[in-house]
């Protein structure tokens, strides 16, 4: 199931959107591999991510060409790429290490963990995952979407339908109810971590917050998640223990901004002002 899309208006890889016509990135020449030597998870990696890897072979991230960058983070960028063993378009979500501290490792391999429990049309799919020959980097392998919400909404003249509206927030919730029933919390559900192809299928990207959980033996959790004007009331207000509301509580807010053309709960602070 999707929605048409018209005019490509927006470029997305699985976090902020760039503009599409960013210039190719250097890359440095494939180096080939041979009998003699082996692609292996490097010892920094393996040592913590125990059983998150197994199951998955390793890549070199010179067995891909970057061709445009296309998001970036805090720890990471996000590229348009080519498989060239495959000559596939993917999305290459590169995650620098300082100093490859074990707890910012452990970090990336929750995520790792996270997106192999999901397999759903309308979450996006780990593919594989890649290491760097010359540095402590790691690179997430995804299927590669053509835009995210965020940016076709914001682009000039466009106003969503309500069958359009419609459309997305039935995917949106689906794979909603496939990551909750699963045991995955999404933690950051936004209009710029849904992405989208020229088909109209929707996918929920980026879980670095996602945390997994059991709705039978509750656990403390952190407050300190969702972007601000996402984030639902129980979260503002401390909670340490909630459940799929604050993932709900982000579709509606996003449900509402597909209908009213702009965010309906916009703020700078977390402060509650009553008059």
């Amino acid at each position: 199931m999707g929605c048409v899309l018209g005019k490509r208006t927006a470029a997305a890889g699985g976090e902020a959107a760039a503009p599409a016509l960013s210039p190719p990135v250097p890359d440095n020449p494939r180096i080939p591999s041979s009998p003699k030597d082996p692609v292996v998870w490097p010892a920094w990696l393996s040592t913590v991510a125990g059983d998150a890897l197994h199951g998955l072979s390793p890549r070199r991230a010179d067995s891909f060409q970057k061709l445009a960058k296309i998001g970036s983070g805090t720890y990471s960028n996000v590229y348009k790429a080519r498989d060239l063993e495959t000559g596939r378009m993917v999305a290459l979500k590169k995650v620098r290490f300082e100093a490859v501290e074990p707890e910012s490792v452990r970090f990336m391999v929750r995520e790792i963990a996270v997106l192999r429990r999901l397999d759903h049309p309308n979450v996006v799919k780990l593919e594989g995952l890649a290491t760097s020959r010359v540095s402590a980097a790691l690179y997430l392998v995804f299927e590669y979407m053509e835009h995210d919400l965020a940016g076709l909404a914001s682009a000039p003249g466009v106003r969503f339908t309500e069958p359009q509206v419609k459309c997305y927030m039935k995917q949106l919730l689906s794979g909603l109810e496939h990551c909750h029933s699963r045991g995955v919390l999404h933690r950051d559900v936004k209009c710029s971590n849904l992405l989208l192809n020229n088909e109209g299928i929707l996918k929920i990207a980026d879980f670095g917050l996602a945390s997994t959980f059991d709705p039978n033996h509750k656990r403390r959790m952190t407050s300190r998640v969702v972007t601000l004007w996402y984030r639902a009331p129980e979260l503002l207000l401390g909670a340490t223990y909630y459940g799929v509301g604050v993932d709900l509580w982000s579709a509606g807010c996003i449900l509402a901004e597909l209908l009213e053309g702009k965010p309906i709960l916009p703020g700078r602070t977390e402060v509650f002002s009553f008059s």
